[in-house]
This record gives structure tokens, C-alpha cells and sequence, in this order.
């Protein structure tokens, strides 16, 4: 069989495969898996032609790449990343490129939020003014307390915000508060990207147009975006120049927007957004 017939049976093996499980969590960590076992050329080869059918609207197609992104926002997962840049820029694997790109970073971290750092060790989270530690407050964020909560999610640490992400208790709209506040934190803004937050439409379009979201992960998360948010972001003027040049590349590349064939990927994965 020749190059392009393995690619291709590689990526439909890759989303008969993703597809067959019903959590996030696994497909993220099975598409993590093989991405570490798989030669970096075969890999990024699979990849470009998964992206190519998502840019089409291919429901499947889309669908997995959620799992692929999931996969690739992770920390563990850097090396991978970078070599899959690689890979894309040597072999002139445009789609994949345009998944993984890295813009050079335009937002700073400012005086105000660099003082917010350096509190990271006590906070006063409680009515009485008690000063707790970094492992109160990480202890604090799995309890199920609303208002804590609510005052943990504005934590300067980004562990103890993860653990609020995780609460059972956390709400869609907290999430959007934290996303939406200016000037964001990178650090902070990164958990919610790498939290089962990232599959609500709101959340994703929200980390996407905040300028301080690490401009490698708002750039992996606009390849989900539907056509309508893609408009979005391409347009405003608050995203960052490169970002929205990303979003126009899409465009062009996408099927129009048809609201009568609209297909709802949650009726097969609840946790799942629509992607068309």
C-alpha cells in the first residue's frame, strides 16, 4: 500500500477508536497514548489529514479532534507538540500547521497580576480574614461550599483554581466570570483550557478572545470553533493579530454555515459541544 492508503486507514483506525469510548477523559488520554507511540511522521501525517476532514465539517472528524486538542493542551505533551511543529513546517502539512502554530507571544505579564504572584503562599479566603496556606486552600477548593468557591476561582495559584474547576459544584457561569475577567493570567486561564470546561461553547469562544490565553492553546482551540464564532474572533478587534489571521485561514477553508444540517455531536457525548 502506498503512503497516503496507510495514512488513511491510521486515521480512521484513530477515530473508530476515539469514538468507541464515551469519556473525555479517555479519549484524551488514549489520542495522548498513541500520539507518544506513534513515529512523529506517521503521526503528524494522521493528524493533517484528521484536521483536513475537520476543516471540511466532517462530523467524525471534528468530533475527534475535541480529543486531539484535549490531548495536545496538556503539559505532558510539549515535546510532542513541538515535534509535530516541526514536522508540519518540514513537510508543508498546512492543516496541521495550522493546529499547533505557535504566534510570537504579543501580552506581558503585568506589574499589578506580577504582585498577585508573589502572594501565592497565604490568602485571606475566609469571612474572618484568616490567612490560609497554599494546602488549605487547594483542600478547600474540593469542598462542596459555594461561597468558597466563589472566592477560591479568584485563588493567585493555579493549582487551587484547577480544584475548583474539578468541584462538582462549579458552575458554568463561575467559569465564564473568570474567563471573561481583565487582565487575565495565563497560568489560570491555561487550567480552564485543560478542564472539562474547555467543551462548553461559551467557555471555548471566551478563552479564544481573551488575550492573555497562551496564543499556542487559543490557537489549537479555534480549530473547534463553528463558522459563526470563527466570524467572531476574526473580527475583533480585542484578539490578537495572529489569532485572528489563524481564524481567516480557517474560514476559507470552511463548508458555509447550514443551520437546517446541523448534526448535535452531545447526542452521542453528552460532555461534548457542537462543532458544526
Amino acid at each position: 500500500m502506498g503512503a497516503p492508503t496507510i495514512t488513511r486507514d491510521r486515521v480512521e483506525a484513530l477515530v473508530r477508536a476515539t469514538l468507541s469510548l464515551h469519556d473525555a477523559s479517555l479519549r484524551s488520554h488514549y489520542v495522548a497514548t498513541t500520539a507518544r507511540s506513534w513515529p512523529i511522521e506517521t503521526l503528524a501525517r494522521a493528524l493533517d489529514c484528521l484536521c483536513e476532514r475537520a476543516e471540511r465539517a466532517e462530523a467524525p472528524a471534528r468530533e475527534v479532534l475535541v480529543a486531539v486538542v484535549d490531548a495536545l493542551n496538556e503539559h505532558e505533551m510539549a515535546e510532542v507538540v513541538q515535534r509535530l511543529r516541526e514536522e508540519a513546517v518540514g513537510a508543508s502539512l498546512l492543516a496541521l500547521e495550522r493546529l499547533i502554530r505557535h504566534p510570537s507571544r504579543a501580552v506581558s505579564v503585568g506589574p499589578s497580576e506580577e504582585r498577585s504572584r508573589s502572594c501565592d503562599d497565604v490568602v485571606r479566603a475566609d469571612g474572618g480574614g484568616r490567612s490560609l496556606t497554599l494546602g488549605q486552600r487547594k483542600w478547600l477548593s474540593r469542598r462542596p461550599d459555594r461561597h468558597v468557591i466563589e472566592q477560591l476561582l479568584r485563588d493567585p495559584h493555579p493549582v487551587v483554581v484547577a480544584g475548583c474547576l474539578q468541584n462538582p459544584r462549579a458552575t458554568e457561569e463561575d467559569v465564564l466570570r473568570l474567563v471573561a475577567h481583565r487582565p487575565g493570567r495565563s497560568d489560570v486561564l491555561a487550567e480552564v483550557a485543560r478542564s472539562r470546561w474547555v467543551h462548553r461553547p461559551r467557555v471555548r469562544l471566551a478563552l479564544v478572545l481573551n488575550r492573555a490565553t497562551p496564543i499556542e492553546i487559543a490557537v489549537r482551540i479555534s480549530g473547534l470553533l463553528t463558522r459563526p464564532e470563527l466570524e467572531l474572533v476574526a473580527g475583533s478587534t480585542g484578539a490578537a493579530p495572529a489569532l485572528r489571521a489563524v481564524c481567516l485561514e480557517h474560514l476559507e477553508r470552511r463548508p458555509p454555515f447550514k443551520r437546517h444540517a446541523r448534526t448535535s455531536v452531545s447526542t452521542r457525548t453528552p460532555s461534548r459541544p457542537n462543532l458544526h
